[in-house]
C-alpha cells in the first residue's frame, strides 16, 4: 500500500464534468496542497446534464468544459484530459477502455481515482449508467490494458506510448470504505469547486454547502474522526 509521501502522480477517471467534484474534489484539494499533481480524465462533455435554463443544448458542452476547468483550479488541478464520448450513452467498450488507456500511459501515475463499477440499488443516483460505465473501463485499462503492450499495440508503435502499471486504484465507493482523507481544512474548496457548476447548481445552491458538509460529516464519523471533522471515502484496490 502506497503512504501519500510515497505518490507523485494520480489520475482520476470520471463520466462527467463534477462527478470528480462530488466524490473527491476535497481529497485532490488536499493532495495537491502536499504537492502531488493530479490529472482529471473526464470520458463526456455532460452535454445531456443540466437544469432547463434555455441554454442551447449544442452550447452545453462548452459551458461545461469551462465549468470543470474552473472548479479544478479550485482544488489546484490544471490537467484536463477530454474524451469525448457522448453523454448518456456511455458504455464500457473498447473504444472507451482504449482511450482512458492512453491518459494512463501518458500521465503514469502512482494511483488512479474513479468511479465504482457496482451498481448500489439503496443510492441509485450514485449508480448513474454512465458512473459504472466509466468505473468499469477505468478498472479495464488499469488492469490489463495500460500495463500490456500487446493491448492496442498502436499506442506504443504509433504513439511511443510505454506500458504503465498503476500500483493502486481508488474507487469512489459508497460500501466497503477503506480508505479515508480528511478534507476538514479543504471542504470550503469542495463546496466552491462544486459551485462552479452554475449550469447544475440551479435551485440548488444554497442548499448545497450544508448537504456536502452533512455528507462528509458521515464519512468522517465511519472513518472514527472526531466530532467536527469532515471526510471523503474511498475503495482501495491493489494493481501493482
Amino acid at each position: 500500500m502506497l503512504d501519500d509521501a510515497d505518490v507523485s502522480r494520480i489520475l482520476v477517471v470520471t463520466a462527467h464534468p463534477d462527478d470528480v467534484d462530488f466524490g473527491a474534489a476535497g481529497s485532490v484539494a488536499a493532495w495537491t496542497s502536499r504537492g502531488i499533481e493530479v490529472t482529471y480524465c473526464i470520458a463526456t462533455d455532460g452535454d445531456a446534464g443540466g437544469a432547463d435554463t434555455g441554454i442551447p443544448r449544442e452550447r452545453m458542452p462548452e459551458i461545461r468544459r469551462d465549468e470543470q476547468a474552473k472548479a479544478a483550479a479550485v482544488v489546484g488541478v490544471t490537467d484536463l484530459h477530454w474524451l469525448g464520448f457522448p453523454d448518456g450513452r456511455l458504455e464500457a467498450t473498447l473504444d472507451l477502455r482504449k482511450a482512458i488507456t492512453r491518459v494512463i500511459r501518458s500521465v503514469r501515475p502512482d494511483r488512479v481515482v474513479t468511479q465504482s463499477p457496482d451498481r448500489v440499488l439503496t443510492r441509485i443516483y450514485a449508480s448513474h449508467p454512465d458512473h459504472l460505465a466509466a468505473g468499469e473501463a477505468a478498472i479495464c485499462a488499469v488492469y490489463p490494458d495500460a500495463r500490456n503492450a500487446w493491448a492496442f499495440p498502436e499506442l506504443l508503435d504509433e504513439e511511443g506510448l510505454e506500458p504503465h502499471a498503476v500500483p493502486e486504484t481508488w474507487l469512489m465507493a459508497r460500501e466497503s470504505l477503506d480508505r479515508f482523507v480528511d478534507t476538514t481544512a479543504v471542504i470550503d474548496r469542495k463546496i466552491e469547486a462544486l459551485l462552479c457548476h452554475r449550469s447544475q447548481m440551479v435551485g440548488r445552491e444554497s442548499a448545497l454547502p450544508e448537504m456536502i458538509r452533512s455528507w462528509s460529516a458521515a464519512i468522517a464519523d465511519t472513518a472514527g474522526l472526531p466530532a467536527g471533522r469532515y471526510a471523503e471515502g474511498f475503495q482501495r484496490i491493489d494493481t501493482a
